[in-house]
């Protein structure tokens, strides 16, 4: 046998063999890229990226290959890629007479398949052997991918200059846009780009470029691919000048997926048209807030039939974003809650059937061991119904309502709605939990919000049904596996009853006096929100329901820096109402009066009726109350005319009159008396009867025995201050310490005394006859600390 016929046999051999070991080494996947973490909105618009590990812009993978871009490769790179079987014996045989002739390589003859495959080698030289080495690749490659799938790794791994990788990337560094977007002219100018990306770049030997993609419209033209107009009006088209910047509608989000799902293309829910205007009204009012040095704010907006996201705002981006702190996601960010879960402990105390919204709560000056609460405004009412401290968020109330509802429960409740940030036990936290002593993120609260909103709106939605989870977390990706919540009519761990009452009350908060005309804004448009400032002016916080969104503002510095007059009414709240007039508007959840009793309460402390209270009213509460009845109604005894006071021991029987009255306890009336003009107080008492009815109360000290003198600057004991509230006004007090008179009052019955540690006992006597004891002890610093 001749060497030339053995040649011929063995060369064949060769190649099969080649064929068949390399099938062992062509890698599954193919490429193992790092690849640039990409967010879209629910409709696919591009939200923004972050680059590569390699410091590369390659976009994931793309779905598909525009049209245009299709015919504008295929026509440039390879003619018959759907006709071979990954490589062009015809291409090659040519490419190789070609380079012959040049005397160096001037084409390659490579196929689209053969160039994914040298792309997936890391583009080594171009030699024999590699060409070879890719030729079997590209063999393999077409009997394990269909002809789409390899021109959609084309697609996304061409490189097109610079950093930039794939043709998503391209289309958007390039042009500023989707890639099936692009005109002809721009997917031509992408097609011809990787065919020598390192020496045609866009902005730099742009006349090569452009006869390259002008070359590749002719003959487009002239295979019919596009008609003269296109073509004419396509060579006119300019070429891109720079590169552009990617969009950055949701910087704070495209982190948050980087931390998640780092590499990957993620459709999200937000909405593209909301996210906009939110970034404006963020820029907006930031504009104004800075002027007293606030410089952070954060936005979100949660659908509640979904719980889905539709707007997310971590932050004001700017030029000063790193001088400010602005690059932190305060959505995500634990700051403290101020009043902010108010409406929570309220809705769980209707639930429980220990609360009316008509129910008078006491607001007098309190304190419980070293937490003295204080209203904002640093006034008291006396007393105020729950739903009117609720929607003025009055802070003394609210403590009041966790007294007595206790610290542990309610801290086992908000960690079941969702609040992730309670990692101490509940004693750590006491009833300051109520009024800011607890960190909670604006993720966690838009979430509690939302899920609060849910279960009514599912509950009219779905004829009485209930989700089985109602208080699951809020969705921010697309097609996200999620588990199926189930309708039951299982009653949650709060009912719809509970929720449309807490809303109602929010309903009535005052909007803030930026908000000009609001009670024709609330007539068109209700929400029902809550507003919440922070110890020393740190957050400002707002969250607003209306029937079909949630939204939730925290306004502050990142850094913790308080500044005076930063509130939620005053920069939070008006934040708030922009964002809701960009929000469709739509009827108010229907009452679930199915849930709902008609019961009947007292008119005037919102308690059910004791036998003494005549005027009587009926409220809608949810069902199975279990209010005590009221006992501030009772029955005194005048005398025949009705102007005194009387009993059996100075007064005959048979003359006397019976009236109920309503009392209150001297120092709650002390305070409520001032507020309500029509409360009435109790008649004098005639002359030379014994006094039945408590006249005095101790406002300070209350609850406590244990007292702590403070330090002045000088570093001298301080003075504590005694209040007293008397029934009458025109009374003289003595106030006696251990049996040692200190002095007297007139009218306001304040006294400063200074005692020495250890136990005492404070007595006062008015001129009336009447007297009040108090047993205290005064510790010090190191004992309070113990």
């Amino acid at each position: 046998m001749s060497k030339v016929k053995k040649r011929l046999i063995i060369a064949p051999v060769i190649l099969l063999i080649l064929f068949l070991l390399s099938g062992i080494f062509v890698p599954k996947p193919l490429f193992r890229s790092a690849y640039s973490t990409v967010l879209e909105s629910n409709n696919g618009q591009l939200l923004g990226a972050r680059i590569a590990a390699d410091e590369q812009w390659r976009f994931p993978a793309v779905d598909s290959v525009p049209f245009k871009y299709e015919r504008c490769v295929l026509n440039f790179e390879d003619s018959y890629f759907y006709q071979h079987p990954g490589i062009n014996l015809f291409s090659i045989s040519r490419a190789f007479v070609q380079n012959i002739k040049a005397g160096r390589i001037v084409s390659g003859g490579s196929t689209i398949t053969m160039q994914v495959c040298r792309l997936a080698r890391g583009q080594k030289p171009r030699t024999v052997k590699n060409k070879l080495v890719e030729m079997v690749w590209a063999l393999h490659l077409e009997l394990r991918m269909s002809k789409s799938e390899i021109l959609k790794l084309y697609a996304s791994h061409a490189p097109f200059g610079g950093n930039v990788v794939g043709l998503d990337a391209a289309a958007w560094r390039y042009f500023g846009r989707d890639s099936h977007q692009l005109s002809w002219a721009e997917s031509a100018t992408l097609a011809v780009l990787p065919n020598a990306p390192s020496l045609i770049y866009p902005g730099r030997l742009d006349q090569k470029l452009k006869l390259k993609r002008d070359g590749l419209l002719k003959k487009l033209l002239l295979r019919n691919e596009i008609d003269s107009l296109t073509y004419d009006l396509a060579v006119m088209e300019p070429l891109p000048e720079k590169v552009n910047a990617l969009p950055n509608m949701a910087y704070h989000l495209v982190q948050k997926a980087v931390a998640e799902e780092k590499g990957k293309r993620i459709r999200s829910t937000i909405d593209v048209v909301l996210q906009e205007r939110v970034n404006a009204i963020v820029q907006k009012h930031h504009s104004i807030q800075k002027g007293n040095h606030v410089n952070n704010m954060a936005v979100i907006v949660a659908e509640i039939s979904t719980k889905k996201v539709r707007a997310y705002v971590g932050n004001v981006i700017g030029n000063d974003s790193l001088l400010h702190g602005n690059l932190v996601d305060v959505i995500q960010a634990e700051r403290s809650s101020g009043s902010i879960l108010k409406p929570f402990l309220y809705c769980k105390m209707l639930d429980e059937g220990v609360l009316t919204p008509k129910m008078l709560i006491p607001d007098i000056p309190i304190r419980f061991g070293g937490f003295t609460p204080m209203n904002f405004d640093r006034e008291y009412n006396g007393a105020v119904p729950a739903e009117e401290a609720l929607a003025r968020s009055l802070n003394i109330p609210a403590v009041h309502l966790l007294r007595e509802f206790g610290v542990a429960p309610f801290h086992s409740f908000l960690k079941k709605t969702g609040m992730s940030t309670l990692s101490n036990h509940p004693d750590y936290y006491g009833l300051s939990l109520i009024l800011g002593g607890a960190e909670v993120k604006l993720w966690d609260l838009a979430g509690m919000y939302t899920s609060l909103a849910a279960i009514l709106k599912t509950y009219n939605d779905e004829d009485g049904l209930y989700n089985s989870d109602p208080f699951a977390e809020l969705v921010w990706k697309e097609n996200i596996r999620q588990v199926d919540e189930k309708l039951a009519l299982n009653q949650p761990m709060i009912r719809a009853a509970s929720v449309y009452s807490t809303l109602d009350a929010l309903l009535k908060v005052k909007r803030p006096e930026s908000e000009a005309g609001w009670e024709n804004f609330a007539a068109s448009k209700k929400i029902a929100w809550k507003t919440g400032t922070s110890f020393g002016f740190r957050d400002a916080w707002a969250v607003g329901v209306s029937s079909e969104y949630v939204v939730g503002v925290w306004v502050g510095n990142a850094d913790g820096e308080g500044r005076p007059g930063l509130t939620g009414v005053s920069s939070a709240a008006p934040v708030l109402f922009d964002v809701f007039s960009c929000l469709p508007t739509s009827n108010w959840f229907a009452i679930p009066e199915d849930e709902m009793d008609e019961i009947e309460v007292c008119a005037q402390s919102g308690y059910r009726p004791g036998e003494n209270c005549n005027e009587r009213k009926t409220v809608l509460v949810p069902g199975g109350n279990k209010v005590g009845i009221c006992l501030w109604h009772k029955t005194v005894h005048l005398n025949e005319d009705g102007f005194y006071r009387v009993n059996a021991s100075c007064y005959p029987v048979a003359k006397m009159q019976h009236r109920n009255i309503f009392v209150l306890p001297p120092a709650i009336e002390y305070y409520y008396k001032r507020n309500n003009a029509l409360y009435s107080t109790l008649p004098p008492l005639l002359p030379g009867c014994m006094e039945t009815e408590q006249q005095m109360e101790f406002i300070y000290p209350r609850e406590w025995n244990k007292l702590f003198i403070p330090v002045d600057l000088d570093g001298t004991p301080g003075k504590l201050i005694f209040d007293l509230a008397h029934r009458q006004n025109a009374v003289r007090v003595y106030w006696y310490l251990d049996e040692k008179y200190l002095g007297k009052t007139n009218g306001i019955h304040q006294l400063e005394i200074r005692p020495e540690a250890g136990w005492h006992k404070i007595t006062v006597t008015d001129n009336l006859g009447n007297s009040i004891v108090k047993k205290f002890m005064v510790v010090n610093k190191r004992e309070q600390q113990e």
